[in-house]
């Protein structure tokens, strides 16, 4: 047998653990001695410990741990709560990596302050163009909030569009608007070029209309990491003698698999200041 101490060393956890998961009834030692009250603990011991270490892991509160490593838990139902686990863990891994990308998209906007060229911004007139279109609306005008609700929008889109028969005759083209809930909420609009009959059905088909004048830019790269492009058009703005008149419409002009290739026109409606 191992003393509480040992059983720790072997188990690479603390000795406190080994208490709590004792008082707690998800590990209790094999003896105690009723003189001393030493816990010993036999090497048999580890493999429980090492379910209850990865369950807790894995996010289950003390009952589920128990109710598992007790076997009160069908395997079925178990392999379940496996899977929703797994799902919940996919999410916030990805939540974290969309983090990470506006952290390092907001070093490069105070990396590049007063060094970013802004000599490749155009004036330039925006025609109308005709459209299809899906909206729905968005916590904020953050990427973080925007890329998860503009992207089923367009799935969902090019899917009415091909049972509609209908073949886009130009790039994609995503605007903004400040929503009528207020709070900061956005208007997000999903459209792509089409030459089809105007209507209001399953999904809007209109006429954009034009952009008497427009602040022109590209970006190049994931729509994630946008802001230093993003910033850099506002500082030319402010910077010429124009005044924003309302959010940039995005461009696509490429859309490779990979996102970090894509390649997006912003065009910032403007007047002079």
């Amino acid at each position: 047998m191992f003393t509480i101490g040992d059983f720790a060393r072997h188990g690479r956890v603390s000795v406190r653990m080994l208490r709590h998961y004792d008082a707690t009834g998800l590990l209790r030692p094999t003896h105690v001695d009723p003189a001393t009250g030493y816990r010993y603990y036999v090497a048999a011991q580890l493999a429980r410990l090492n379910r209850v270490i990865a369950l807790k892991d894995l996010g289950f509160t003390l009952q589920q741990v128990r109710d598992i490593v007790e076997e009160k838990v069908a395997t079925e139902e178990l392999r379940g709560m496996l899977r929703l686990r797994q799902a919940e863990l996919e999410t916030a891994m990805a939540s974290a990596a969309a983090r990470l990308v506006q952290v390092e998209a907001r070093l490069r906007a105070i990396e590049s302050e007063g060094h970013m060229p802004t000599n490749d911004v155009v004036i330039k007139n925006v025609p109308a163009v005709r459209v299809a279109e899906l909206t729905a609306t968005a916590a904020s005008f953050e990427p973080e909030e925007i890329t998860p609700v503009i992207t089923p929008l367009y799935e969902e889109l090019f899917h009415l569009l091909d049972a509609a028969g209908i073949t886009p005759t130009g790039p994609g083209i995503a605007y903004y608007e400040d929503a009528p809930e207020g709070e900061g909420r956005i208007r997000v609009h999903a459209a792509v070029q089409v030459s089809a009959p105007l209507q209001d059905d399953a999904f809007r088909v209109f006429d954009l209309p034009p952009l008497d004048q427009a602040a022109t830019i590209v970006h190049r790269g994931s729509m994630d990491a946008v802001v230093p492009t993003s910033q850099a058009l506002a500082r030319w703005i402010d910077g010429n003698g124009y005044q924003s008149t309302g959010y940039p419409r995005e461009i696509n002009l490429e859309c490779p698999e990979n996102r970090d290739d894509w390649v997006t026109e912003l065009q910032a409606p403007v007047t002079r200041a």
